[in-house]
C-alpha cells in the first residue's frame, strides 16, 4: 500500500484547513535514490521514505527532497508500508527473510519479523490490524500476515485460499473498505485480480476475474471500493470495483503506465513511460469529461518497475522521481490539478531602431484557454534595464497572439510575455530577444606604426566621433611579452574635441585598445594601435692607451698586442642576446668581418674580448645592435647601437 488511508488524513489534517500555506515554486533537485523499489508519503512527520533494493536501503527525505537520514543494513528491501497513525514504517527485506518495523519518531529500529527461511518477503498492505505480506520467487509465492494484534506477533505463512501465484501478490487495502484485501498476480498475462474477504481473520477468495495481467503499479479510491491500475495494456489506467472487478472507467495515456497514485479527493495521477518525450507525468480529473494535466517533469524515459510517485496526504503536491542511477531527480509539484500553459513567443531575429516590429506567439493548453486571456508584456533593452512594461495584450483564437512595438533603443532587445494563471492554469512566462540595429560610431587611436626611443614618454589620444550618451572610453595597453599582462591604463569622459588622453613610458613594443561599450543608439567599437620601443644600447671599449682623431672621427688607440675588451650595456629581458658587428677599413672602404650574438647578463651587460691585430696601422670599428626575434626575443623593436672605432699601433 502507497498512501496513508483518507480516514487516517481525516484525523492528522483536521486543524490544517482552517489556514492556507501560501503557494511556492515547484521543487526540483538530485537525490541519492537509485531505482526506488517503493515510495511511501508521511504527513504526520512531512517525510518520504524510499527503497531501493540495489543499494539496501531506505533513503528518508523531507518535502523538498532534501536528505534528512538513510535506514540502511536492509538487504533488498522492497514495500514500504505506514501503520495507520504513521507512528511504524515497516519494510520488506527481501534478501533476509524478514520484515522490519520503524519508529517513524525516531527513524531506530522497533521490531523485526522473520518470515521463515528463503521466504523473500517483497509485497506488503496493513489491513485490520495485520500486516498481510506477498512472498516467494516465480510460482513459488505465496500471501502470508504478521498478527499485530497479538500479544506477541505471529507469522502464518500459505493463506491464498487455493490461488496459485505466478509471483509474489502485490497487495493493497484500505480501511475505508474493512475486511477486504486486494492481491494481484501481475507479472503474466493469465495472472488475475483476487479480492479476499480477511474479515474472519482467515482470507476467504470473494471474487477473482483476469483482466490481462502485466499491472504495472495499482492504487486504491479513498473510499476503497474501487482500484486503478497501470494497465493492461501500453495506453491506458483502468479502474475496476472491487465488489465485482468490473470496470468502472479508464485513463487514456499515449505511453505505457508505470506508476499511479490516488489523491484524498479522488484525483488521480500517473507517469508514464514516455519514450518520445511528449508528456511523462498525468492528472485526471474526476470528471471523465475533461482532459488530463500533462507535465514533462524528465527529458529522459521515466522509471518503470516500481512506485516512484505519491500524492502528499493533504493532496496539495505530487512527489515524483525521473531519471535513474546517479541521474534521478526529485520533483514536488505544488498545483498539479492545473494545466499546464505552453507559451511561445517568436520576435524577428534583427529588426531597425525606432522602427515598428511584430512580435508573435501562442498560449496552449489541453483545457483550452479563452479568448480575451490577458499576457503583460515588458520590454527590457539598455535604456531600460530593469524593464518597462509595454501594455497588457490579448489572446486571440486558437491561442495565439501577436502585438508591435517600436524600440526606442538599439541592441539585445527583449520582450517578455507573462500569462498570471488563473484557477484551473499554472503561469507561464517567456522571452525572446530581437537584435535592434545602432549606428557606428568613430573610433581612433593615435600613433599607430611609429617607433619610439626607449623610455619616451608618448601621448596617445583615443576620439570618440558622435554618440547618443555615452562619452567614455577605454584605453588599454598590452606590453609585447609574455610576462606582463594587458591592464586598463585609462578610463573617462573624453573632452569637449572628443580626446581622451593617456601617457606612457616606452620601454617595450606596446599594442593599445581604445574600447567605446556603446549606448543606446550607436554601437560598441574597438580599435588598435602599435607603437614601437626600441632598446637602450652602448658600447665601450677598454684597454687602450689613448682616444685621438683621424679626420673628424674618434678612434681608441691600441698597442698591436694588446687585446681589445667590447662592452655592451643593453636593456635586459630574459635570454636576451646582442649581436657584437665588427667590421675592417681598408683602401678607403669598411668591410665585414664577423658578426656574433652574445647573452647579457642579468645587469645587462656582455663583455667580448675581440683579441689584437699582431700588426700595426689596422683600424677596425665594432657595433652593438638588438636585433627583434634573433636576438632571443620580439618585445622590443631592432636598434643598432654607435659604431666605437679603434686602431692598432706598435
Amino acid at each position: 500500500m502507497r498512501t496513508l488511508p483518507a480516514t487516517a488524513l481525516a484525523v492528522l489534517f483536521s486543524s490544517a484547513v482552517l489556514t492556507a500555506a501560501p503557494a511556492s515554486a515547484d521543487t526540483t533537485r538530485p537525490i541519492a535514490v537509485s531505482d526506488a523499489d517503493d515510495t511511501i508519503v508521511d504527513g504526520l512527520h512531512q517525510r518520504l521514505y524510499f527503497s531501493t533494493r540495489y543499494e539496501n536501503r531506505i533513503v528518508v527525505t523531507d518535502y523538498t527532497g532534501k536528505v534528512t537520514a538513510t535506514l540502511t543494513g536492509l538487504p533488498q528491501v522492497r514495500d514500504l508500508e505506514l501503520s495507520p497513525d504513521s507512528s511504524t514504517l515497516y519494510a520488506a527485506v527481501e534478501g533476509a527473510d524478514k520484515i522490519v518495523a520503524f519508529d517513524t519518531a525516531t527513524l531506530t529500529k522497533a521490531a523485526e519479523y522473520p518470515t521463515g527461511d528463503k521466504t523473500v518477503p517483497s509485497r506488503l498492505a496493513h489491513a485490520d490490524g495485520k500486516l498481510w505480506f506477498g512472498y516467494g520467487d516465480q510460482w513459488d509465492s505465496g500471501l502470508g500476515v504478521v498478527d499485530l494484534t497479538a500479544e506477541t506477533p505471529t507469522v502464518t505463512l500459505d493463506l491464498a485460499a487455493g490461488h496459485d501465484f505466478s509471483s509474489p501478490p502485490e497487495l493493497y487495502a484500505d480501511p475505508d473498505n474493512p475486511g477486504t484485501l486486494l492481491a494481484l498476480d501481475a507479472h503474466i498475462s493469465s495472472g488475475p485480480m483476487v479480492v479476499y474477504d480477511i474479515s474472519s481473520g482467515t482470507p476467504v477468495i470473494r471474487v477473482s476475474a483476469q483482466k490481462g495481467g502485466f499491472y504495472h503499479d495499482a492504487a486504491l479510491t479513498p473510499d476503497g471500493q474501487n482500484v486503478i491500475v497501470a494497465g493492461p495494456g501500453t495506453r491506458a489506467l483502468t479502474e475496476y470495483r472491487l465488489s465485482d472487478l468490473e470496470q468502472v472507467r479508464t485513463y487514456p495515456v499515449p505511453s505505457e503506465p508505470e506508476t499511479v497514485s490516488v489523491a484524498p479527493d479522488g484525483t488521480v495521477a500517473a507517469t508514464v513511460l514516455d519514450t518520445d518525450d511528449l508528456g511523462d507525468t498525468y492528472v485526471f480529473s474526476s470528471d471523465p469529461g475533461l482532459p488530463a494535466s500533462v507535465r514533462n517533469l524528465s527529458h529522459a524515459w521515466m522509471p518503470w518497475g516500481g512506485h516512484s510517485m505519491n500524492w502528499s496526504p493533504d493532496g496539495e503536491k505530487l512527489f515524483v522521481l525521473t531519471g535513474n542511477n546517479d541521474s534521478t531527480q526529485f520533483h514536488a509539484v505544488d498545483e498539479p490539478r492545473k494545466y499546464v500553459g505552453t507559451l511561445k513567443v517568436d520576435a524577428p531575429t534583427t529588426a531597425t531602431r525606432a522602427k515598428s516590429l511584430t512580435v508573435k506567439g501562442s498560449l496552449t493548453s489541453a483545457l483550452a484557454l479563452p479568448t480575451g486571456t490577458p499576457l503583460t508584456v515588458t520590454r527590457t533593452d539598455l535604456e531600460s534595464p530593469k524593464g518597462t512594461s509595454i501594455g497588457t495584450k490579448s489572446l486571440g483564437t486558437a491561442g495565439k497572439f501577436s502585438f508591435t512595438d517600436t524600440p526606442p533603443a538599439g541592441g539585445k532587445v527583449t520582450y517578455k510575455v507573462t500569462y498570471a494563471g488563473d484557477a484551473s492554469h499554472t503561469a507561464a512566462t517567456v522571452s525572446d530577444t530581437v537584435e535592434v540595429s545602432r549606428a557606428t560610431p568613430a573610433l581612433t587611436l593615435n600613433n599607430n606604426g611609429k617607433v619610439y626611443s626607449y623610455g619616451a614618454d608618448v601621448a596617445f589620444a583615443a576620439h570618440l566621433g558622435t554618440t547618443y550618451k555615452n562619452r567614455t572610453v577605454e584605453i588599454w595597453a598590452d606590453p609585447f611579452g609574455a610576462d606582463k599582462p594587458k591592464k586598463l591604463v585609462k578610463t573617462g569622459t573624453v573632452n569637449s574635441s572628443g580626446n581622451l588622453w593617456v601617457t606612457l613610458d616606452m620601454s617595450r613594443d606596446t599594442t593599445l585598445t581604445a574600447v567605446f561599450k556603446g549606448d543606446a543608439r550607436y554601437a560598441p567599437k574597438t580599435v588598435k594601435s602599435t607603437a614601437y620601443a626600441k632598446v637602450k644600447v652602448s658600447t665601450s671599449l677598454s684597454k687602450h692607451y689613448k682616444t685621438g682623431k683621424i679626420g673628424s672621427t674618434t678612434y681608441h688607440y691600441f698597442h698591436k698586442n694588446t687585446d681589445v675588451i667590447s662592452t655592451t650595456t643593453m636593456s635586459y629581458y630574459k635570454d636576451r642576446k646582442q649581436r657584437l658587428q665588427l667590421q675592417v677599413y681598408y683602401q678607403g672602404k669598411w668591410y665585414d668581418g664577423n658578426s656574433e650574438y652574445f647573452k647579457l647578463g642579468t645587469n645587462g651587460k656582455s663583455a667580448v674580448n675581440l683579441g689584437h691585430s699582431g700588426t700595426s696601422g689596422i683600424r677596425a670599428r665594432v657595433r652593438s645592435s638588438y636585433i627583434n626575434s634573433s636576438s632571443g626575443d620580439t618585445v622590443n623593436s631592432t636598434t643598432h647601437g654607435a659604431w666605437k672605432y679603434f686602431v692598432f699601433t706598435s
